[in-house]
Formats: C-alpha cells, structure tokens, sequence
C-alpha cells in the first residue's frame, strides 16, 4: 500500500469520535468482521488508527478505498462543510431514464478529458442521492486528497449541492461535467448557502411544512399577566396586538421549525421614485443593487423580527421571498417607496 494512502487512512480514522470509528469501518466494508474483531477500540485513537492502517495494508487498500471512506465520514458529518445550490436548465420539457452506471461513465470521461490528475469517487445512498467526491491534481501533481470537493446530485432532479475544494479554479470543471453527464444546458448558483445540506434539500425539494393559518390565534401563554393598577383597554390592546402579530407570523413562516438556511443573495432591479420638483434623477435608468442575508439560522432569525418588536407584521415580502426564491425567480410590484421591481436570477 502506498504511503500517501496509508497516511491518509490514518488522519481520516483519527477525524472519526472514538465510539463511532467501530461503525464506520462496518459500514466503509472493506474490513472483513473477523479483522475488526481483532481492533482493540478502547485505546487512543492514535493506536487504533495505526492497527486500521496495518489491517488495511493486508487488503492491499488504494487511494478508492481511502476515497470511499471519506465519503462515508463527510455523508455522516456532512454540516462540517458548507454547501451552495445549484440549478440546472434545460431546452425543453423532456424527461429521460436516468441510467447510473451511464452516468458515471459520461461524469468521468467529460473531467478527465480535460484534466487526467483526478480522483473521482462514488457512492450511492437510498434516497436516490448520488454522492461524488472529486480530488484535484494538475497536469504535473498527483490529487491532493486533503482538500476535495463534493457533489450530491438526486437523480431526475435539477438540483445539485456542491461543497466546493479551496481551489476554487476547478468549479467551472465540476459544473461542466455535471451538465455533460445530465443531458442538461446550463448550470447556475441559485445563492443559498448553509451548512446543514438537509434544510437546503427541504427549501428546494419543498419539504419543509407552511401551515397557513385563517383563524384567530389563541391567546400566547405566559403573556397574559397583567400589571397592577394597568388600564384595562391598554392591556387589551397589547394582547390584541401580540395575537396579530402571531397569526401573520404563522400564516409566512407556518408553525414548525425553519430550515437551516446561513447565506441568501439576489439582485434587485427598481425605479427611484422621488418628488419631480427636487429634480434629483435626470435620468430614468433602474437602479440596481445586491442584497446579502447572512446569518446562523437566517430563516429563523427573520421570524424572530415581529415578535420582537423590531419589525412590522406583516414582514416585507423582500425578507420572506428568501425560501421560495430558491424554487421560483418572480417579480413583485410595489406603488410606493424603493421596492424591486423584479428579481433577477444570480
């Protein structure tokens, strides 16, 4: 076994908690059960990561294995990388057998054909989520295992999620291959980002429940102590209010929890409307500009904004268009003010 795919056997089992390395080696399955029967895995993970390594040398193990050993590691671990979206087109409305084995085949030859130093690897998970780890060399070094890039693509689906390497000149390679291999003709970064993949595949896939609310909201627990000696109208006021103020946040953002969603971007496009006798436009060019959200749990901080005090009820469709810009590029029309208006894809 080469030394280079011994090292890295070794750091990728010491990334792994030490009660779970057992776990992972049965799933990596190219250790047979009677060679993890004679792993000691109560010692430190050093030792146990040079034992894995010797067992590993006796199969003959190559840069594949390593490779498939990460992906299980990462599909695990998978919110320690950041993800983008990314939608493909097509030219038309048509719809093809998705065949895996031709899809590999035709991902491999287009990325090779333009860069020979890579190492491709696959592994195919049972919601029909194919993932792929691409190393990257150049024409004159072997593939740098340390610094990868992932691809999880669901089949017959326009959506990929990539967590790109550092390198970051190889993302245009990686998009071409993926359109090369899908038959489709165009790909773009739809500007959502967020470490946890799972709520990115809910906003995209439409799987995260809004259960628009037409009744009345019940009075909020907790929130219905009234202070001595208070006016009885203003009480009720401030209930009336806080009661609003709950029904039109459940009627955007329903009653269960946001996806995870930590980066959103879109342009905008508006006319500056302003009073004619200032004459402060001579011209009628739009005015155009880049709105960046950036947060830990953007979604649920925005729905945090009312309740709070630090936003009207309802929010600005500018603030709860995020989640469904992922899915549909619209327009939205104001009368009044500085609003976009349209949405133009990144």
């Amino acid at each position: 076994m080469d030394e280079t795919v011994a090292e890295y056997i070794r750091r990728t089992v010491l990334k792994i908690p030490r009660d779970e390395i057992k776990m992972m080696l049965q799933k990596w399955g190219f250790l047979s059960e009677a060679q993890l029967q004679t792993l000691n895995f109560h010692q430190i993970k050093d030792s146990i990561s040079q034992e894995v390594v010797q067992l590993c040398e006796e199969n003959s193990a190559d840069i594949k294995q390593a490779a498939a050993l990460d992906i299980i590691y990462n599909h695990i671990y998978q919110n320690k990388r950041m993800w983008s979206v990314y939608e493909m087109k097509k030219s038309g409305e048509e719809v093809e057998y998705f065949d895996i084995t031709d899809f590999k085949k035709r991902f491999k030859r287009r990325l090779q054909s333009t860069l020979k130093n890579v190492t491709i690897t696959f592994k195919e998970y049972e919601d029909n989520a194919i993932w792929i780890r691409v190393a990257w060399g150049t024409p004159y070094k072997k593939p740098n295992q340390y610094k990868p890039s992932y691809v999880v693509y669901h089949s017959q689906t326009p959506y990929v999620f990539i967590s790109a390497s550092v390198l970051k000149s190889n993302l245009p390679l990686l998009c071409q291959a993926l359109i090369g291999a899908t038959n489709y003709h165009d790909i773009r970064e739809m500007e959502l980002r967020s470490h946890c993949l799972n709520s990115l595949k809910d906003i995209v896939f439409k799987r995260y429940s809004q259960n628009f609310q037409t009744h009345t909201a019940k009075p909020l627990q907790g929130e219905d102590v009234e202070p001595e000696n208070a006016d009885k109208r203003i009480v009720q006021e401030n209930r009336s209010e806080k009661e609003r103020i709950h029904r039109l946040n459940q009627e955007v953002f329903g009653t269960g929890p946001q996806p995870k969603l930590e980066f959103a971007q879109y342009k905008l496009e508006t006319s500056f409307k302003s009073d004619p006798k200032m004459d402060v436009l001579h011209k009628k060019e739009p005015f155009r500009c880049l709105v960046k959200f950036s947060s830990p749990h953007l979604l649920e901080s925005l729905k945090s904004l009312a309740p709070a005090g630090m936003a009207d009820a309802p929010l600005s469709p500018l603030l709860t268009c995020i989640p469904h810009k992922a899915r549909n590029y619209f327009k939205i029309k104001e009368k009044k003010g500085l609003y976009p208006e349209s949405f133009v894809s990144p």
